[in-house]
């Protein structure tokens, strides 16, 4: 299990790549990559990422190892930015392994719903050099009645 808050960017593909290299014991391999987006009808400049690193980190590790228990999964990879990002950059990455498709997909979308609703990360978006906190969504806090 490796769980990554960065700055940097990151190559998706070679984080991919290098998660599922020698998987000979594992049926399935999810990624799931989170890209910031614009707003509707456009105007997103950038996205600002405030966390504070020792919370945040044992956060991750938690919620990663629950499901790694959950789904008796091969291994886990969480990375997630902070920062300033603009419209197109990546933002998070998540992958999953494990012996079938159903508990790697499972799994991922239990730490995709996680990282968006719980994960202690505090997002603000500038618009013409406006600065708005971002809410929390209803339907994001939904999503985690199903797990």
């Amino acid at each position: 299990m490796r769980i990554v808050v960065q700055e940097a960017p990151f190559d998706f593909g070679a984080e991919a790549a290098g998660f599922a290299a020698g998987r000979h014991d594992m049926g399935a391999v999810v990624t799931f990559t989170g890209i910031v987006r614009d707003r509707p009808g456009g105007g997103l400049q950038a996205m600002e990422i405030e966390h504070y690193p020792s919370m945040t980190q044992k956060a991750l590790e938690q919620i990663a190892a629950e499901a790694v228990d959950r789904w008796s999964l091969g291994d886990a990879l969480v990375i997630h930015r902070y920062g300033r990002l603009e419209p197109g950059e990546q933002i998070m990455m998540v992958a999953t392994a494990a012996p079938h498709r159903k508990d790697a997909f499972e799994a991922a979308e239990y730490l995709m719903d996680y990282l968006k609703s719980r994960a202690p990360f505090w997002k603000k978006e500038y618009c013409a050099e406006t600065g708005t906190w971002v809410a929390a969504k209803d339907e994001d806090e939904a999503a985690l009645t199903r797990w």
